[in-house]
């Protein structure tokens, strides 16, 4: 399997501390957000992973460079004119990551997690992706996805659908994601895209499955958050 690390947005919520350093780089205990991700992945047997890079990107490249130094292959994949969103940046990619129609990982380079990656699902040629969901947090307390039974669906689908418990199954997407290639098939003449709309559509045919995500998670997207995750992991400690 192969995978991919978004690491292309600029942050401008962390500003000052992404003025002259890029988010993946922010460290946790004194280890770059991005480091624990290739960590995670060198151990469950990822070797090849791509990183998708555009704000102060060369910094990326200057701290990991080959990967060789974590026992991996990094590929990069250089958003030049500016960062593409998540579903353009991982087009972008695909020639990287494609082999057949085999699923690949993709991971959020901004996020801390304590999941090991050593459970991953099969998907079944009828699905075309998986998805790990947190608890709603405090910036995101209507939640993104509904899931029921392993299934997920768009918050709108649910409510046509009559889902009377729709926020007892509401949750927020961790930013954690197993995909095929086939799911981008039809968007791919489209540069700067969001995942959204690409995950909605695949909801709609039930073709997406998730689960909830166990352990510590966060979404390092201001100074404070990072402060706060810096505090449990040394208090931890």
């Amino acid at each position: 399997m192969k995978a991919m690390i978004l690491a292309a947005g600029r942050g401008e919520r962390m500003r000052p501390l992404t003025d002259h350093l890029p988010k993946p780089l922010l460290k946790v205990a004194g280890i770059p957000l991005i480091e624990y991700h290739i960590k995670k992945l060198a151990n469950i047997g990822v070797s090849d992973i791509v990183i998708n890079l555009a704000w102060l990107g060369e910094c990326i490249v200057d701290y990991l460079q080959n990967g060789e130094k974590f026992g991996v292959n990094i590929q990069y994949s250089w958003e030049k004119d500016g960062a593409l969103e998540t579903a353009g940046g991982i087009i972008k990619a695909l020639p990287k990551l494609a082999e057949k129609n085999e699923p690949f990982l993709v991971v959020n380079g901004d996020i801390y997690i304590d999941y090991d990656f050593s459970q991953l699902p099969k998907l079944t040629e009828q699905q075309q992706a998986h998805l790990w969901l947190v608890d709603n947090p405090a910036h995101n307390l209507s939640g993104d996805f509904f899931l029921k039974d392993g299934v997920l669906q768009s918050k709108q689908q649910a409510e046509m659908e009559g889902e009377t418990a729709l926020q007892q199954h509401c949750f927020t997407f961790s930013g954690i994601g197993l995909y095929r290639p086939s799911l981008f098939q039809a968007y791919l003449e489209n540069k700067v895209m969001p995942l959204a709309p690409i995950l909605k559509a695949a909801m709609e045919k039930q073709q997406i499955s998730g689960e909830k995500l166990s352990g510590l998670w966060t979404d390092v997207g201001t100074p404070e958050r990072l402060q706060q995750l810096n505090k449990h992991i040394q208090g931890k400690g």
